[in-house]
This record gives structure tokens, C-alpha cells and sequence, in this order.
């Protein structure tokens, strides 16, 4: 359930334009968030990670579990992808700066997603709820 919250928490940063045209009053909340975006960024790419590792050592899931697993792995890549657009400026200045290919590749990834950034935002909101869901319907002892 924590990862459904995340990931739309996570989504509504990704997707502020969305969020505005709905609720015109959350600019003030947004811009508050927007100095930190990058740090939430990174912070939750390496959640999304963990979880896609998390989702891979579990394989044995796929037997028992099925769709709790693909459910787990989804939005754990959702949520590192959208971690990984949030975070970028920060991960190219913090990890990045000393090696040039490495930022020349990073900077090529971004570019193939960052056009798709309000679809995986909007992605994120759906998969986000469905976690939610899914961990009550779908529990593993």
C-alpha cells in the first residue's frame, strides 16, 4: 500500500499542469514542493529501484501471486521513471558531473521520456491507485 501512496503522491508533483487546471489553488502548494523536487526526485527513483529488485527476488510470486507481482513491478517502474525525471538535474549534478559519457547518456534517456512525462504522470496516478487496491484484495503471507 506504501508504494501506491508514493507513486501517486509522486505522480501529482510529476503532473502539476493536471493538477492545476483542476484545482486552481494548489499552485502555492506546488511551488512550495518545487525546491525540493529534485531531492524527492532521487529519492524516490532509488524506491522504484528497490522495488523492481524487490519485485525480481520475488519471482516466486508469479506462481502464487501473479497479479500482485505484476502490479509491484509496474508501479515500481513507473515510480523510478518519474523518480528519474523529477531528480534529474540533481542526479547530473550530484552523480554524474565527473563522467562525460555517463551524462551524455543520461541526458539521451531523458530526452526519449521526457515528452512523455504528463502520460506517465496521469500512469502513475492509475497504477498508484490500483497498488492501493490490489494490497487489500492481493495480500501475501
Amino acid at each position: 500500500m506504501i508504494y501506491g501512496i508514493t507513486l501517486i503522491l509522486l505522480s501529482i508533483i510529476a503532473v502539476p499542469s493536471l493538477i492545476l487546471s483542476r484545482k486552481p489553488n494548489a499552485r502555492e502548494l506546488l511551488e512550495k514542493v518545487a525546491p525540493y523536487q529534485g531531492w524527492i526526485g532521487i529519492i524516490f527513483c532509488f524506491w522504484g529501484i528497490w522495488g523492481i529488485v524487490s519485485a525480481v527476488l520475488n519471482m516466486g510470486w508469479i506462481t502464487s501471486a501473479p497479479i500482485w507481482w505484476a502490479t509491484l513491478a509496474a508501479g515500481s517502474l513507473v515510480e523510478a521513471c518519474l523518480g528519474f525525471m523529477l531528480g534529474f538535474p540533481l542526479i547530473n549534478k550530484l552523480f554524474l558531473s565527473q563522467n562525460e559519457k555517463a551524462r551524455e547518456k543520461a541526458a539521451r534517456i531523458r530526452a526519449k521520456i521526457a515528452p512523455k512525462q504528463g502520460k506517465l504522470g496521469v500512469l502513475g496516478l492509475i497504477v498508484g491507485a490500483w497498488m492501493i487496491v490490489a494490497s487489500f484484495l492481493f495480500t501475501i503471507a
